[in-house]
């Protein structure tokens, strides 16, 4: 008998079959490679117990001059300013009427039907009254006088809300005649939904008569920081300013001169500080050109007017349907159409900013898939990943059928990208195949190039930056601190985190023999472990072919087995002592997992005590 060291190639490799990865890792979930061995990542908890209203898509922290730590969080129904744990709802309002709206109550009923002429409003639209009077019993003056969401609008001039008490026979006045309505710009769609019906796709597609691919966009938001102001915006809607003054008040529209009223995206250039509008309406119409680019005055963001006295101005670029997106990099501004990629730089002057084609037929997935990180810009495409250091490129991916062929491709749209800098990674989270929320993630190390992957569900990510680690905005409606402890603390409740990461198969003699092992040297570290006793389960996997499926070894030379746990006790560096186990077959896998909390590992060096064992 002879130990055998295993020593595999970090990252995971589906490109290829199990056997013909040898030597390598084939599945995991919540593992990332560090110095090229596999550990658990870290763990999350919530950064408070108070929650938003709908899912989160965009993410964005700065510092005030006065010191206060900022998150703009946008949802598809609100946008908040997150501040020591709490949302305050900033979202900007569309209108405004005064003395002219009246209630109707009906006895047994909390509905209550609002009428207020030519209201705009849809349904899932909030409202927020003030100055109502008592209805005459239980529908008081304080239950109305609140901020509401609209049920149904069937009318016009009508709409219904769901009160807080229900009607009694008193309840037979119309609030008064000074009543205020506030309402709040529409909500969006937290999931693209395809549309269906006759005429909604094209000839042929999918199921005739079917939407087949059209579907109604997804509300996402960009946004960027003004000196200590914001700026942000919905896709397809306006451009706002919330005031990071003394108090936290509601954003509004951004007023000045010619400034965009429609736009796809928006951001800030670095150094230069212009305002940028991607796919905005040109100058004197409400009309969107989704290729045309639009940048207010430099220090300026209130004046769009180009003149010979300012540097606004405008380009229309010309490979592309509509721009997905756009990114500040090192010395450039990135812009994607769906077809390619430019940069532009500014060259002051009369042309201010100039655009060169830097990559055609490139894909991109979504708004917010490109990430930038060690000068790099990194992003999804429809088929591929791609890279951007000065030249594009695409990525070399051994997970690349796996992740596409995975991947709901109606819901590109909600497709996101993040970095953790620290462990040199850059993250995409994804609807897999038959979902129609986040479940799934794929991670690039550019360090090491490596990939990996595993399951999440999270709708917005931001690296540490001005907070002390990355950040993410989750389906329970609130925000957590990710690489922080070692379980997962998203609702209060800290539950444990299941990490796992399973080989590739491996053999002796090219397999022309079977393999029994008796004896197995762990070495694995427990340390940064909160419980009394870390554990972790090494579990061997024997095949009688490869091919056949791993099989109950007692079917493959009659022996059973059990898994091999390492057990610890704190503190506990490293372990390499033996355990001995009985497994038989032709080729074998293993596996490293834990499903307990306040554990985390990292696996070393692991030493097998394997001979050949005959060829029947």
């Amino acid at each position: 008998m002879s130990l055998k060291k295993l020593t595999l190639k970090p990252g995971v490799n589906r490109e290829r079959t199990r056997y013909a990865s040898e030597n390598g890792w084939y599945e995991c979930d919540k593992v990332r490679f560090r110095q090229g061995y596999p550990e658990k990542i870290g763990g999350w908890q919530r950064i408070s117990a108070n929650t938003f209203l709908g899912v989160c898509r965009s993410l964005l922290s700065w510092v005030s001059l006065g010191g206060n730590n900022f998150v703009g969080v946008g949802t598809n129904l609100k946008f908040y300013i997150e501040l020591g744990g709490v949302y305050y709802d900033v979202t900007p309002l569309r209108a405004t009427t005064t003395n002219a709206t009246t209630f109707a109550a009906t006895n047994g009923s909390a509905t209550i039907t609002v009428t207020d002429n030519s209201h705009g409003a849809f349904a899932g639209d909030f409202v927020t009254f003030s100055g109502a009077a008592s209805l005459g019993g239980n529908i008081t003056a304080g239950v109305l006088n609140a901020e509401y969401q609209i049920v149904s609008a069937p009318t016009a001039n009508t709409y219904t809300i769901t009160a807080t008490a229900t009607a009694s026979g008193s309840d037979t006045g119309n609030g008064g005649g000074s009543v205020t309505s506030k309402y709040q710009i529409h909500v969006g769609d937290a999931v693209s939904v395809p549309l269906t019906g006759w005429g909604a796709g094209g000839w042929n597609v999918g199921t005739w008569g079917n939407g087949g691919t059209t579907q109604t966009p997804l509300r996402i938001w960009s946004q960027a920081t003004f000196g200590e102001d914001l700026v942000f915006g919905a896709r397809g809607g306006s451009i706002y300013l919330w005031d990071a003054g003394s108090t936290i008040t509601r954003a509004a529209a951004l007023t000045g001169t010619d400034v965009p009223t429609i736009q796809n995206y928006l951001l800030v250039s670095d150094t230069s500080r212009f305002v940028f509008a991607f796919g905005a309406n040109t100058i004197g119409t409400t009309t969107q050109d989704p290729m045309l680019i639009r940048w207010s005055d430099q220090e300026d963001a209130t004046n769009w007017a180009p003149s010979a006295t300012n540097q606004a101005g405008s380009l229309r670029l010309s490979r592309g349907g509509e721009i997905v997106t756009a990114h500040q990099s090192r010395q450039e501004v990135l812009v994607w159409t769906d077809s390619s990629v430019y940069s532009m730089q500014y060259l002051g002057g009369q042309a201010v900013w100039g655009v060169q084609l830097v990559g055609d037929n490139i894909s991109i997935v979504s708004q917010n898939s490109v990430a930038y990180a060690n000068g790099v810009s990194f992003w999804m495409g429809k088929d591929k990943f791609y890279m951007y250091d000065g030249r594009t490129q695409a990525l070399l991916c051994d997970l690349k059928r796996f992740i596409f062929d995975d991947i709901n491709e109606l819901q590109y749209s909600q497709v996101f990208s993040g970095t953790v800098e620290e462990f040199h990674e850059v993250w995409w989270f994804y609807c897999s195949t038959g979902s129609s929320t986040v479940d799934r993630y794929v991670v690039y190390n550019y360090q090491d190039k490596v990939w990996y992957y595993g399951s999440m569900a999270r709708t917005a990510w931001l690296d540490s930056g001005t907070r002390n680690s990355p950040i993410a905005a989750t389906y329970s409606s609130n925000i957590v601190n990710h690489e922080l402890g070692v379980d997962d603390d998203e609702t209060g409740t800290p539950a444990a985190i299941d990490a796992y990461i399973l080989s590739s198969e491996f053999d002796i003699d090219d397999g022309d023999k079977f393999s029994f092992i008796w004896r197995v040297l762990p070495d694995i570290t427990f340390s940064g472990s909160t419980a009394d006793s870390p554990n972790a389960t090494m579990t061997l996997y024997p095949l009688k072919n490869s091919g056949s499926g791993y099989s109950d070894p007692a079917s493959v030379g009659g022996v059973s087995y059990g898994a091999v746990t390492r057990t610890a006790t704190l503190p506990v560096e490293e372990y390499t002592g033996q355990i001995n186990t009985r497994v038989r077959g032709r080729q074998l896998a293993f596996k490293i997992s834990s499903a307990d909390l306040g554990v985390q590992w990292q696996l070393g060096s692991p030493r097998i005590d394997i001979r050949a064992d005959g060829r029947r």
